[in-house]
């Protein structure tokens, strides 16, 4: 269109820049020319003009091998975001502590990591802490495995080959084909199940948050003798309200 718009009303040439961020995220953060304009469907001579504008911008590098990839501007804009997310899931992770008496924490898929972007403690002497913008492995928390429901099984497959399956304790999963396993019955039931996986000692109970943006999941921890098997019962639905709410905030704040 000669306007430059799309039939929606949005700015065509601002959607299509914001595609190919979104692009090289699923990629890993980098991708090659060719590659990024065959997923995109445009030409070349396109792609090249994105890219030479969002470089101006310093949203995206170019590497030595000639691959594009996510650049430092982006890390502020994210940073930003991220403590926004916080402020405002923080009540709905607070009820879960009134719920459950546990630390609650919410978290998002970022590349190959999951990334704590909002906690509440326990006010239990004896409690679960984690640092907000703590990453960590997806394969051997729950919150990871939380997020990793969200994907289908050729994304996980890619992803954790990406990012590596380190053993942390003797429950650790090390096998990305027994880690598929376990997210088809994560899957099954509704949740995500992180029995002393990172730490010994600890049980986790996580579930998707839907709808997110990108993925995104909330989990309950702490000390395996409270947080027993049977306490899932009682858990488990409070983490799927608190989900459904955190969904609805999500639309809410979409829509501003």
């Amino acid at each position: 269109m000669s306007n430059g718009q799309n039939p929606a009303g949005g700015v065509q040439s601002v959607e299509r820049a914001f595609d190919m961020l979104e692009i090289m995220a699923s990629s890993g953060g980098s991708i090659g020319v060719s590659e990024l304009a065959d997923i995109a469907g445009l030409p070349l001579p396109t792609i090249h003009r994105l890219m030479r504008t969002l470089m101006n911008g310093g949203y995206v590098r170019q590497l030595p091998n000639r691959r594009y990839a996510l650049g430092p501007k982006l890390i502020r804009l994210g940073e930003s975001a991220t403590s926004l997310i916080g402020a405002w899931s923080r009540p709905h992770l607070a009820e879960l502590v009134r719920g459950t008496g546990e630390t609650a924490n919410m978290a998002v898929l970022e590349g190959t990591m999951a990334v704590y972007v909002a906690q509440v403690p326990s006010e239990h002497a004896m409690r679960m802490f984690t640092e907000v913008g703590r990453r960590v492995y997806t394969h051997c928390t729950g919150v990871g495995k939380a997020l990793l429901m969200q994907l289908s099984d050729e994304t996980v497959h890619s992803l954790v080959s990406r990012a590596g399956m380190p053993t942390y304790t003797e429950n650790s999963l090390s096998n990305p084909d027994t880690l598929i396993s376990d997210l088809e019955l994560c899957r099954k039931r509704g949740y995500a199940i992180d029995e002393g996986e990172l730490e010994i000692g600890v049980r986790c109970f996580s579930v998707p948050v839907p709808n997110a943006p990108t993925p995104t999941a909330i989990s309950v921890s702490g000390p395996a003798a409270r947080v027993t098997i049977e306490s899932a019962d009682h858990i488990v639905p409070l983490l799927k309200r608190v989900a459904k709410e955190l969904a609805t905030e999500f639309d809410k704040n979409a829509a501003l």
